[in-house]
């Protein structure tokens, strides 16, 4: 017999009514759960995983993460290029050995905005996902670099909108900077051979050399081991100038290759002269300077600090200093670590020490850096008069667009956009097949077409901008890759009214 109450145990009727009014609770809520999701799923936010190494090293495919077995440097190969021939680490130049197994690592996994498109444009420099024009039941992801109306060309790597250099907001050109070198990485390990290698050169041993050099040409005296050797030192005059030139064929060079690719193909490669410098400077004396040059088109640009407060841009010309920015600054007091960088990109030069910055426009047209048929081969050198230290020294590069071989928007030959068309092109320039290269019209409903070359805005799908799955860690051999990569998630920058 039931208690006359409405309890726990009353009621059988009840309580078989509030079951199903629950059950029936649950079930909306999951089919309202589930419309909300397609709906943001089709209007908002979808995710997608990167197929190829089109965007790389900004996105990555199908890949393999390695680690220079000579120096320790991580990088990305194409899950196509492992192997054929061997990999070529980005910062020693070291070709890792055949016959190693390694896993491969699934793409990036994204997040797009899709919505954003229909209310506003693409911006330069947005990386953007559409439909491929040539095959509208693929979805492609690049960058996109020209905008309706305008007229673009490529002159020796740079993007160039209706004759005026397009430069790169800060955030993006700090994604696409490239390593050339990095002295923090050195020598592991001796004693040791990998397949294919003979004895006496374990691990790359016998072709090791520190590629920064003391001037041949003068009295410099770097000292280049001064607390192992990722850390240079000066004891010098201040009123001294002491050289280190960087030697490009001991480390690796200035062309525009990339790691993640083929490395076969490297020496067909143009240069790139679109260059970084940075290190750490301790300076330990009281009067003195430190400085870098950048040679492009076989001009020297100079940027130094001297110790006294003066941030200075020059550039050199028939053998003496021409002025270009000058600034007095605050300096740290002695023994305080500083950043230091130089960069001439995009033509403009920026120097950074500590939190100051110094900038001077080269100008924004194509050749009014100078005569590009003189361009030779780039070359760095870091120079100091006094005493300091310095470390976490490394040389970068900048994306350096593939002007020939390529049926549109070569150097002399604008390509004109229409109303409605947006030119793309992938960060891994040499291999990724875009807006460059597209060779058949853009197929439309029914028998329209697009012009070859273009993304029309019938096919934009949104904008990249999160990176929430890279290279996750298996917790036991064997088992799936489940733990995820913290340091691989990441904002994807697009376009914005900065320059660098």
């Amino acid at each position: 017999m039931f208690e006359n109450s409405e309890g726990s145990i009353g009621y059988p009727e009840r309580r078989r009514s509030a079951s199903v009014e629950t059950l029936v609770g649950t079930l909306e809520l999951i089919v309202t759960a589930l419309i909300l999701a397609f709906v943001f799923r089709a209007y908002v936010v979808e995710a997608f995983r990167i197929p190829t190494g089109s965007m790389a090293d900004t996105l990555c495919g199908s890949h393999y993460h390695l680690r220079c077995v000579r120096c320790g440097y991580e990088y990305d190969v194409g899950g196509d290029s492992y192997g054929t021939p061997q990999p070529r680490c980005p910062s020693c130049g070291y070709s890792l050995p055949a016959g190693m197994g390694i896993p491969v690592s699934n793409g990036d996994r994204i997040l797009v905005l899709k919505c954003l498109y229909k209310f506003m444009d693409p911006k330069r420099w947005d990386v953007i996902v559409f439909k491929n024009p040539v095959d509208p039941q693929e979805s492609y992801i690049k960058r996109c670099v020209a905008l309706p109306g305008e007229a673009l060309e490529i002159v020796d790597g740079d993007i160039v909108i209706n004759g005026q250099i397009a430069r790169k907001p800060p955030k993006v050109q700090e994604e696409l900077w490239m390593t050339i070198y990095n002295n923090d990485y050195q020598m592991l390990r001796q004693g040791r051979l990998m397949p294919g290698e003979e004895a006496g050169d374990e691990w790359g041993a016998a072709s090791w050399r520190q590629p920064f050099e003391n001037d041949a040409n003068s009295n410099s005296n770097w000292d280049l081991n001064a607390h192992g050797p990722t850390v240079f030192a000066l004891k010098g005059d201040p009123d001294e100038i002491h050289r280190l030139t960087y030697n490009s064929s001991v480390g690796n060079d200035f062309r525009a290759a990339y790691a993640y690719n083929d490395s076969n193909g490297r020496y067909r490669m143009p240069f790139c002269s679109d260059l970084m410098v940075r290190f750490d400077v301790r300076c330990t004396g009281e009067r003195g300077r430190i400085g870098v040059e950048l040679t492009k088109y076989g001009v020297v640009y100079r940027g130094s600090v001297d110790f006294e407060g003066v941030m200075r841009l020059e550039k050199i010309v028939d053998g003496r200093a021409v002025e270009l920015e000058k600034r007095a600054i605050e300096m740290p007091r002695t023994n305080k670590a500083q950043r230091f960088r130089l960069a001439n990109v995009d033509h403009v030069l920026v120097l950074e020490f500590g939190d100051e910055r110094l900038r001077h426009d080269l100008g924004a047209g194509p050749y009014d850096i100078g005569d590009k048929s003189k361009r030779g081969t780039p070359a760095v050198a870091i120079f100091g008069a006094g005493e300091m230290r310095l470390w976490h020294i490394g040389i970068f590069r900048d994306i350096h667009y593939t002007g020939t071989q390529i049926l549109r928007a070569k150097e002399g030959e604008p390509f004109h956009l229409g109303p409605d068309e947006f030119f793309a092109c992938g960060d891994n320039s040499p291999i990724s097949l875009d807006s460059r290269m597209w060779a058949s019209e853009g197929i439309g409903n029914g028998t329209k077409t697009y012009t070859k070359g273009v993304v029309p805005r019938d096919y934009l799908m949104g904008k990249a901008f999160f990176v929430y799955w890279s290279d996750a860690f298996k917790p036991i051999e064997n088992l799936l890759p489940i733990i995820p990569n913290m340091g691989g998630m990441q904002f994807i920058y697009g376009g914005s009214d900065k320059e660098f």
